[in-house]
């Protein structure tokens, strides 16, 4: 049996209309992740609307006012392979509106993919002042994610298509930007591609003949993989508490330092209560083996966004010595 991949989390950032949805919904139809007839009724549907463009789009936006505005309000996650990885991506909201949902998604991430739309005025609305390539990157890059991919989205939409002193003019801008933000762009690659067409996602498109860097499915098969410190004490910090019935209390959260397995007693902070944690899940299967030693569906469940690096926002971890009763589990607070 194969070496199990290692598992990362990217994020797809950018300024709205920047077809992010679009590009990550090829991008994992092409990879095999959605099915063909999904895509048709998608389209069907999106046609309906007179947003025929959409159907790539309305993979990772489900709402309803998502669908009638034609935006990303909410985060979205799914799951797709590449050669090296296991892959979860978070596809991130573009509008203004909506930052803080961007900033919950970014803060997940290894990995961030910033889409920047190469058409006239586009581009140019982006990188503006008050644009979200440059307010998305900036972010990104405090939020540490320090790994990128830029991707020249819209190249079938420059004048003239696939333009390669359009893709120069953008490249040259926006290297000087991440310079200043603290990324390297040495190191950044930035692949022109078509979302919607599909141009050099996957394969490379002769309609780019004169580009000779990756592919965007290869750039990501480039990522440096992340290292987890699995090492330290269990920090978890807790993005979301819920009451679900028959279940009980779920705290969910990310593991960012240690190791979180069932049978641990761990310590709420800043209360200090105590409870023992039943089973942990992931939301996205993530290395099942670890978890195999009890899945009994008890007063605690713990679901994670990410799993091989573990600890939490003052959640202190005691390996449990013997079995013992555990407390009352934390009540969410507003």
């Amino acid at each position: 049996m194969g070496k199990e991949k290692v598992h990362i989390n990217i994020v797809v950032i950018g300024h709205v209309d920047s077809e992010k949805s679009t590009t990550t919904g090829h991008l994992i139809y092409k990879l095999g992740g959605i099915d063909k007839r999904v895509i048709e009724r998608f389209e069907k549907e999106a046609a309906e609307m007179n947003k025929r463009s959409f159907k790539y789009a309305w993979v990772l936006d489900k709402l309803k006012a998502e669908r009638e505005r034609g935006i990303t309000i909410d985060i979205a996650l799914l799951k797709f392979e590449t050669t090296k990885y296991y892959c979860t991506v978070i596809d991130a909201p573009g509008h203004r509106d909506f930052i803080k949902n961007m900033i919950t998604g970014t803060s997940q991430a290894d990995c961030a993919v910033l889409i920047i739309d190469s058409t006239t005025g586009g581009f140019e609305a982006g990188i503006s002042k008050d644009g979200q390539t440059r307010e998305h990157a900036l972010l990104a890059f405090t939020l540490g994610v320090k790994q990128m991919i830029c991707c020249c989205n819209k190249m079938d939409a420059t004048t003239p298509k696939y333009s390669k002193a359009r893709y120069d003019e953008i490249v040259k801008e926006v290297s000087s930007y991440l310079k200043k933000v603290g990324y390297n762009p040495e190191k950044i690659p930035f692949v022109p591609i078509s979302g919607f067409e599909g141009d050099n996602m996957i394969e490379r498109s002769t309609n780019l003949d004169w580009y000779k860097g990756p592919t965007l499915l290869e750039a990501l098969d480039q990522i440096n993989e992340p290292k987890r410190p699995s090492d330290k004490p269990l920090r978890l910090p807790l993005q979301d508490v819920y009451k679900i019935g028959g279940i009980g209390t779920v705290p969910v959260g990310r593991v960012e330092t240690g190791i979180l397995k069932p049978g641990m007693v761990v310590t709420f902070g800043p209360s200090g209560l105590t409870t023992e944690v039943k089973s942990v899940e992931c939301t996205m299967r993530l290395f099942p083996r670890l978890f195999l030693v009890t899945m009994s569906v008890s007063m605690l469940r713990t679901l994670l966004s990410r799993i091989s690096s573990e600890d939490s926002l003052l959640l202190t971890q005691k390996m449990i010595q013997q079995r013992r009763q555990p407390t009352s589990p934390p009540k969410s607070s507003s």
